[in-house]
């Protein structure tokens, strides 16, 4: 019989010593998840926090330490998907909200980071290989996909979008809006409400950013608008922003493309509390969307 060579000259003492490390280190593993499972919560806790910030300063300047906590919890539990769920909501937030605008090579880097998170989430649940599959392949697994997964696959579908929507001049970048659409089209299906309908905004734009030769139907586009709208009872912003910002300007109506984006800057800031940093980011925009409107119309 062939002996373990690492431990078969050893004497008794020192392989009871090398069990004990080897059972210590296996706790300390496990005391380590454990204590992250137990602050995910707080994650939750610290978003509806933030998410009543109406100090958009305040709010971009604490992002940095939150992610590094995330992702150093997600260093010691790298098989919890709804970590790398929180991952991808973070660095899209941070990207639309603080850097798109102002940093776009920042903000696409950050869109690909929460992608590879969204993504990495939705595998761990069981998904194979999403971004290279077959795409038939690709659409049977999101169709087997429930309700425990809609947040993945809406942060997932999102962040893909926005990189995809900054690589629009890459063919390739484009060829792959057809999964992300798909991932969006699984949130509809299974709860068309999830975060205050913003699948209903995602279709918005999908259909109202584009001609109707081009697979546009203006429409389509107004109807998840509106279906977005009765969400939130038309307290979040951003609902219009992307009205006037894509459908507007694609039907070259610069009456409603002023009109929304004024109205989205006169809101008041108490409109909707539980959601006021991201009507502060709706009014931010707004205000750089204005500066162009004598440029695109």
């Amino acid at each position: 019989m062939i002996q373990n060579v690492t431990t078969m000259h050893l004497p008794p003492s020192i392989k009871l010593f090398t069990l004990t490390l080897a059972l210590l280190t296996m706790s300390a593993c496990s005391m380590d998840k454990m204590m992250v499972r137990m602050s995910v919560p707080m994650i939750d806790s610290g978003i509806e926090a933030m998410n009543y910030e109406t100090d958009l300063q305040l709010a971009e300047d604490s992002m940095p330490a939150n992610l590094g906590m995330l992702n150093g919890m997600i260093n010691l539990d790298p098989e919890n998907a709804q970590l790398h769920t929180f991952a991808a909501q973070a660095y899209y937030g941070l990207s639309y909200g603080f850097n798109e605008d102002s940093n776009p090579e920042r903000g696409s880097n950050f869109y690909l980071r929460g992608l590879k998170h969204g993504l990495t989430a939705l595998e761990l649940n069981g998904a194979k290989d999403l971004k290279n599959v077959p795409i038939a392949d690709f659409e049977a697994q999101v169709s087997k996909m429930d309700e425990d997964e809609v947040a993945a696959l809406f942060w997932t579908a999102s962040n893909w979008a926005k990189w995809i929507d900054m690589h629009r001049d890459d063919t390739e970048a484009i060829a792959q809006l057809v999964r992300a659409t798909a991932l969006m089209q699984r949130v509809i299906e299974l709860d068309d409400t999830f975060y205050y309908g913003g699948a209903h905004m995602y279709f918005g734009v999908y259909y109202g950013s584009r001609a109707p030769l081009l697979g546009g139907n203006f429409e389509k586009s107004r109807q998840h608008f509106d279906r977005a709208r009765e969400i939130t009872d038309s307290k979040l912003l951003i609902a219009d922003l992307l009205q006037a910002q894509y459908l507007a300007r694609q039907q070259h109506d610069q009456q409603d493309f002023h009109t929304r984006l004024t109205a989205v800057l006169d809101a008041p800031d108490d409109l909707m509390p539980e959601l006021a940093l991201q009507n502060q980011i709706a009014k931010r925009k707004a205000a750089l969307l204005l500066k162009k409107e004598s440029e695109w119309f």
